[in-house]
C-alpha cells in the first residue's frame, strides 16, 4: 500500500522543548528549569469540587461550548478581574489553552492566510498556523526590549499588503521573555489593529502573574477584533485538569464552537466543575503563588547577573530570559547541552523561540527555592570556571 499522509503534518516536528526535556531527563541528579509547569498544587477547595462532581455522578457529557453555568462565572471572573464586559454566552470553555489557540484559528483562516507572530515567542503558534492551512509572518522584537511596537506592526502589515494577513498573535507576559505590555503600548497596537481590520489573538493566560501594575487585556480596548485566550493552568496550578477558555465577540464564538465541538466534543466534566469552583471562589488564589515566584524571581536575576547574565525585564509569568555571558558558548543550543552534561541543569536554548531568541536561554522559575539555589550555584560555577 502506498502510504501519505498529509503534508501539513509532514513539515512540522516534535517540539524541541519537549524532546530536550526528555533527553536530560536521565542525566543523574539533573535539575530541570524547563517546562513551565507551576509547581504548587492545585488550591484543596477546588480539589473538593472535582471530589464532589464525581461522588454526585457528574459523569456525563456538558454542552460543546461547556456547561452555561461555568460560562457565565468564568465572564463574571474576567470582567471583574479586566474590566471587561462578556456575558457566558461569549465563553467557550476548552480543553487547555492549546486547543483553545487551534480551535480558534481554525475558525478564522482560510487557505492561504497569514498570521503575524513576534518573537521571541512559545512556538506553538507556528504549526498551528500551518495545520490549519495558513501562513505566518515573523517579526523579531529583540531590538525593542521584547516588545512589537506600533510602528513595526504597521510597517509590518504595510510591507505585506499581498499576504492576506488576519490575525496577530500576541502572547503577554511572554513566554518565555516574562516581558508584557502597559497600557499606552496597548493602546498603540490596537490602533493599529482597528486600522487594519484584524483579528488579534491575545494569549493572556499568564495574566494573573504580572508583577509590575495591573494587567491590561487587550480586549478591554478593541473587544470586537480580539480572541481573548486563558485559562486556569498558571493561575490555579491546574495544567493536567486541561481547562482554558475561549472569550470573544458573539459571532465569533458562533463559529468557534463548531471546530471546537469536532476537535473535543467538549472538556471533561468533573474538570469542569473544578473550574466553577475556581471562578466562583478562588478569585485571589494566584495571589500567594505570586508572591512566591517575585521571590525566585528578584534572587535569580541578582544572582545571575553577577556571572555576566543580561536579563530581559520580566514583570510576568515564570521565566528568566538570559542572555549568555561572554565567555560561554553563544549558539544557545551548545550552551545548553554543556550546561546539562557539565552542571547537571537543563535549560531551553533562546533559539528554540525564534528570531531574536539565539544567545538567549530561558529558565522557568516554577521550582521550588531549594531547587532554585543549589541550580543557580551550578549555572555560577559553571560560568566562572570558563573565565
Amino acid at each position: 500500500m502506498s502510504r501519505s499522509f498529509n503534508k501539513e503534518v509532514e513539515k512540522i516536528a516534535v517540539s524541541d522543548i519537549r524532546q530536550f526535556d526528555s533527553d536530560v531527563s536521565g542525566i543523574p541528579g539533573i535539575i530541570k528549569l524547563t517546562l513551565g509547569e507551576p509547581d504548587f498544587n492545585t488550591p484543596e477547595h477546588v480539589k473538593k469540587a472535582a471530589i464532589k462532581a464525581i461522588e454526585d455522578n457528574k459523569s456525563h457529557y456538558t454542552p460543546n461550548a461547556g456547561f452555561m453555568e461555568l460560562r457565565e462565572e468564568t465572564a463574571k471572573y474576567f470582567n471583574k478581574k479586566y474590566n471587561l464586559n462578556y456575558s457566558g454566552t461569549q465563553v467557550v470553555t476548552t480543553v487547555g489553552a492549546t486547543e483553545a489557540i487551534n480551535a480558534s484559528l481554525q475558525a478564522i483562516l482560510n487557505p492561504d492566510d497569514t498570521v503575524l507572530v513576534p518573537t521571541p515567542i512559545f512556538p506553538l503558534y507556528l504549526p498551528i498556523s500551518n495545520l490549519n492551512h495558513g501562513n505566518y509572518i515573523l517579526m523579531d522584537t529583540s531590538e525593542d526590549n521584547f516588545v512589537l511596537t506600533a510602528d513595526k506592526l504597521r510597517k509590518v502589515i504595510a510591507d505585506n499588503k499581498d499576504k492576506n494577513i488576519k490575525c496577530l498573535v500576541l502572547n503577554y507576559p511572554s513566554n518565555p521573555t516574562g516581558v508584557t505590555y502597559n497600557r499606552k503600548q496597548l493602546e498603540e497596537l490596537a490602533e493599529v489593529i482597528k486600522e487594519n481590520d484584524i483579528w488579534v489573538l491575545s494569549d493572556e493566560i499568564y495574566a494573573e502573574l504580572t508583577y509590575t501594575g495591573k494587567h491590561v487585556s487587550l480586549a478591554e480596548l478593541i473587544p470586537d477584533n480580539v480572541i481573548l485566550i486563558s485559562g486556569l493552568s498558571k493561575s490555579h496550578a491546574m495544567t493536567g485538569w486541561r481547562i482554558g477558555f475561549i472569550l470573544g465577540s458573539q459571532d465569533f464564538i458562533d463559529q468557534v464552537v463548531k471546530s471546537h465541538q469536532y476537535m473535543v466534543t467538549a472538556p471533561t466534566t468533573n474538570a469542569q466543575y473544578a473550574a466553577l469552583e475556581a471562578v466562583t471562589n478562588g478569585f485571589d488564589d494566584a495571589v500567594p503563588m505570586k508572591e512566591e515566584y517575585l521571590k525566585r524571581r528578584d534572587f535569580i536575576i541578582e544572582e545571575l547577573q553577577k556571572v555576566g547574565f543580561e536579563i530581559a525585564s520580566p514583570d510576568g509569568a515564570f521565566y528568566i530570559f538570559a542572555k549568555i555571558p561572554a565567555n560561554c558558548p553563544q549558539n544557545s543550543w551548545d550552551f545548553v547541552r554543556d550546561l546539562a552534561k557539565e552542571a547537571k541543569v537543563a535549560l531551553i536554548p533562546g533559539v528554540s523561540f525564534g528570531p531574536g531568541g539565539e544567545g538567549y536561554v530561558r529558565m522557568s522559575y516554577a521550582a521550588s527555592m531549594e531547587n532554585l539555589v543549589e541550580a543557580v550555584k551550578r549555572i555560577k560555577d559553571y560560568v566562572q570556571a570558563r573565565k
